[in-house]
């Protein structure tokens, strides 16, 4: 207990001192991880390779509560259509990968089994850091990470014929003469880890059908089976009973896996996706939440933990520069697929740096390579550290993604612009979901607009529906001027990019002071930016829904309609003039909090809206 308490406080302190650091410094939460690891671990000492190592294996189960909720969220029909990217895209990445690091060791004169295992290892990417950075980014959604994820799913796929495959390469054993005499036949054995199986000893035939039924009962019991438990939690009305459901699907799924053989992480993100459709969904994932975060959080810092540095500054440039050889030819071969399977500029380099890396899996494979000796134990020694090392320099890469995006035009961008061959009084610049309600409402009311937006897969769906829009960059001044901005009456700002809205509201206002802007604005900060930029309305995205909720909730408190929306125009007014008036106080270079003009005009405005709302509805503070 002790022990257990030790580690606990250690994981927990490093955990809250580097992770928020790493965060405000903007270099994402999973370096924080690592680089709390490697404090722990290599720097202070203050953990061991063992006890690293035996937590490891539970913090794992983080990993497998990240696919479990990701299939949660992924409709079935969604995974269907994956199927292209799944097959060809993961498929080639990893036959090509496996094949360039294969001849790569094959050249340094390694056996061809050796360097086939390698090239099986290196192969594979990392789930557990790509799909958290990507998530936290909010990049899972785009183009690169949508395929990002369908490469991850078809290597978590693949461990498995890997893993049947490596002691097809095991390397004839020698025996060891022992100091005393005796002799070993050598290899690795770790009956410390042995798993419990329901596969072992069976034919290949019976392995099959145990497998499929496995799986097939995981279907089937997320179907039927579910529901009646949660029923049955229910009428317990017991909050903590729901949790301890959460657990038990998802760790007797990644038990049931491990029997068969199967990655625990793929069985729970097939239950996932089975479970997508399901009233529980959002109970599921709202229960697993906490602990998936707590456990990825534990699994890298064990990560950072195990780097032997030792190892590394007895040959420091020969360990970097495989380190590197190997993320610089995944990343040639995934830019290469990306092109292939239509990404394009900022989305092909997302796919290529994000995948660039080994994997946890990599761990795995090395670990069952040296026990069936496919793996000399010196070169097992240098590719954990590899893989180690690979992982801990992937946050890196996600920044130098940063700093190319920045610099680097979308992709449709490669597209040359339309010529604009109707023009209107209002161009409106963004066709996604908001431009879209903006535009059909002009439209219908008998006014022509001009539609410009850089995406032209958007911009061709926009046409199938006989919506005439084109496709260019709205903030580009020569494309602005042939869209008619000297004559428009309205420019509607209705891009997703704060910085690319606020460079248009800029350049408009510019070239025509009388022009009527109305931008889009996802906070405050952006809307305080874009008054001072020049716009004359701006509509924050969820302002205007949560103001009918709000008034929703008046209405179901005993208020009558006429109150209740006579009450939400009063705080809409209000909260109109209160932006203005707090915009000319707000300073970006200045937090909010710290901002005391700012705190003060603020607190005095929201007194003087509770007085206006009270008198609208007659009744006492």
């Amino acid at each position: 207990m002790d022990v257990f308490l030790y580690q606990a406080t250690i994981f927990l302190v490093a955990m809250v001192i580097a992770v928020p650091l790493a965060s405000r410094m903007g270099l994402g939460s999973v370096l924080g991880y690592l680089m709390a690891g490697v404090m722990i671990g290599p720097v202070l000492g203050l953990m061991g390779s063992d006890e690293t190592q035996s937590l490891q294996h539970v913090a794992e189960f983080g990993v497998v509560m990240m696919l479990f909720i990701i299939g949660l969220e992924l409709d079935p029909r969604a995974l269907w259509d994956m199927r292209h990217k799944l097959l060809g895209l993961g498929g080639l990445q990893i036959t090509l990968t496996t094949a360039a690091v294969w001849v790569l060791f094959s050249q340094w004169g390694y056996a061809w089994s050796i360097a086939l295992a390698v090239g099986l290892i290196f192969a594979l990417s990392s789930t557990a850091i790509v799909l958290q950075t990507l998530d936290e980014k909010g990049l899972m959604q785009t183009p690169g990470g949508r395929s990002t994820f369908s490469v991850l799913l078809m290597q978590d796929i693949a461990v498995i014929p890997m893993l049947a495959l490596l002691p097809l390469l095991a390397l004839p054993i020698v025996p060891e003469i022992a100091a005393d005499g005796s002799i070993s036949l050598g290899g690795h054995h770790d009956d410390h880890h042995a798993t419990l199986s329901i596969v072992e000893g069976l034919p290949s035939w019976g392995v099959t059908l145990v497998t499929i039924g496995v799986v097939g009962g995981v279907i089937l019991a997320g179907i039927y089976l579910v529901r009646p438990m949660f029923r049955f939690i229910d009428k317990a009305g017991l909050r903590e009973m729901y949790t301890a459901l959460a657990l038990l699907i998802v760790v007797g799924i990644g038990f049931l896996m491990m029997l068969v053989g199967l990655s625990a992480a793929l069985g729970t993100f097939l239950a996932g996706v089975v479970l997508a459709n399901s009233e529980f969904r959002h109970e599921l994932e709202s229960d697993l939440e906490p602990f998936k975060g707590l456990l990825l959080g534990i699994f890298f810092i064990t990560v950072g933990a195990q780097i032997d540095f030792p190892t590394l500054f007895q040959d420091p440039l020969n360990i970097l520069g495989l380190t590197l050889s190997v993320i610089a030819i995944k990343m040639v071969i995934l830019f290469i697929l990306g092109r292939a399977f239509g990404l394009r500029g900022r989305d092909q380099w997302l796919f290529a740096l994000a995948l660039a890396q080994a994997g946890e899996f990599g761990f795995v494979l090395i670990s069952f390579a040296l026990q069936t000796n496919v793996l000399p134990t010196d070169l097992s020694e240098t590719l954990l550290l590899v893989v180690a090392l690979s992982m801990l320099i992937t946050p890196l890469l996600f920044i130098l993604y940063e700093l190319l995006s920045a610099r680097m035009q979308d992709a449709d961008e490669d597209h040359e612009p339309d010529e604009i061959d109707e023009l209107g009084p209002v161009i409106i610049a963004g066709i996604g979901r908001f431009g879209q309600i903006v535009n059909r409402l002009v439209r219908a009311s008998g006014f022509k607009t001009v539609v410009l937006d850089r995406n032209l897969e958007t911009i061709e769906t926009m046409r199938r529906f006989g919506v005439r829009a084109y496709v260019g960059d709205p903030t580009r001044p020569d494309l602005l001027r042939a869209a008619g901005l000297k004559d428009a009456k309205v420019l509607v700002i209705a891009l997703d990019d704060p910085a690319s809205a606020l460079r248009l509201v800029k350049h408009a206002r510019k070239e025509r002071p009388d022009l009527h802007i109305i931008a889009r604005a996802t906070d405050r900060p952006t809307v305080f930016k874009l008054f001072q930029a020049g716009a004359n309305d701006i509509v924050r995205e969820m302002f205007d829904s949560s103001l009918r909720a709000g008034r929703y909730v008046l209405e179901n408190m005993g208020l009558t309609e006429y109150e209740a929306a006579m009450a939400e125009e009063a705080f809409y007014h209000h909260d109109r003039d209160a932006v203005r008036e707090l915009a000319l106080l707000w300073r970006e270079d200045i937090p909010g909090s710290q901002n005391k003009p700012y705190i003060d005009k603020a607190m005095e405005l929201e007194a003087e809206l509770q007085t206006v709302l009270t008198a609208q509805i007659g009744k006492d503070p």
